[in-house]
């Protein structure tokens, strides 16, 4: 474990050493729930005359082996399909939405849904800024890890050289209030075409590493556990429940801003003028202080298809 980490703490600072600037690493968005929509406009590697459209329209599709909140889960696995739409101007606003379908939720046809609206622009030549706010609609005792925080700010910075570097800072609120910050880089690599000048496979290795608050996961144990008790069911040892520790112990451990997350993300792409498909597997350890799992690491399978009108 130690090794892998050492690992992808050198990776990072080998893609930052040639600048001192962090940007995001996605087109526009990542498929976080809670945090940032899902990247249902990232087309950078589909042809460049799409930009120059007035209002592009934007439709995706995704699958998800498990819900992923800045490399953290859920108690319980959380495999999802979700549906996505974004309009963008080519002024730099946009606007997105997305419908998450949890594939073991028995209750609900949608099991969460989200709607954004955001501003992208340059600055110079080679920077790129965005600016966003999100709200997801969570419905009562959701399973989402996040659902504590519906609500989304999010300014983030890029910068595109022969590799492309990023710093995000979100902000969640709603019931809890917490604090993220994303330090990550990305090499594309083309690997051909099958339809000379007619399409490209890319693959598009990123490391983040990732910092915040955890007051959003304490609302999640506190509801966990009241819903259990509800049930007449054994509470299990859920992984940071304050049972283990003081109260004033727990507290610190919400609030303060550390180290929750590594995480290396491989998409392998197929993308043609008007769509993309990709497959993605993420690898992602966890800190020894985030209180959702220290130490462990967790693997995500996700397949996506997005198609740009």
């Amino acid at each position: 474990m130690y090794v892998m980490r050492v690992a992808l703490i050198t990776a990072f600072l080998l893609g930052m050493s040639t600048t001192t600037v962090y940007a995001q690493t996605n087109g526009t968005k990542q498929d976080t729930l809670g945090g940032k929509e899902m990247n249902a406009t990232k087309q950078d590697s589909i042809v460049a005359e799409e930009s120059k459209k007035p209002v592009t329209f934007t439709l995706g599709a995704l699958y998800a082996s498990n819900a992923s909140y800045y490399g953290q889960t859920a108690v319980n696995r959380l495999p999802y399909v979700a549906a996505a739409a974004s309009l963008q101007f080519r002024s730099g606003f946009y606007f997105t939405g997305t419908a998450f379908r949890l594939l073991n939720d028995s209750v609900s046809a949608v099991s969460a849904g989200s709607a954004g609206a955001g501003f992208t622009f340059p600055i110079g030549k080679k920077f790129t800024a965005d600016l966003s706010y999100s709200h997801t609609f969570y419905p009562e005792n959701s399973a989402f890890l996040q659902a504590a925080n519906p609500d989304n700010a999010a300014a983030s910075l890029k910068y595109k050289y022969w590799m492309t570097t990023g710093i995000n800072a979100d902000y969640a609120f709603g019931k809890q209030q917490d604090v993220f910050l994303t330090l990550s880089t990305e090499k594309q690599v083309s690997l051909g075409s099958i339809c000379k000048n007619k399409d490209l496979i890319t693959l598009t290795p990123a490391l983040e590493v990732i910092g915040g608050t955890q007051h959003f996961y304490q609302t999640y144990i506190s509801e966990k556990v009241s819903e259990l008790s509800k049930l007449g069911l054994p509470i299990p040892n859920l992984p940071g429940w304050p049972r283990n520790t003081s109260t004033s112990t727990s507290t610190k451990e919400n609030t303060s801003f550390d180290l929750l997350s590594y995480n290396l993300k491989v998409p392998l792409a197929y993308n043609r003028a008007h769509y993309m498909l990709q497959l993605e597997y993420q690898l992602s350890v966890l800190s020894d202080k985030a209180l959702s799992g220290a130490g462990t690491s967790h693997s995500f399978f996700n397949g996506s298809f997005y198609y740009q009108f």
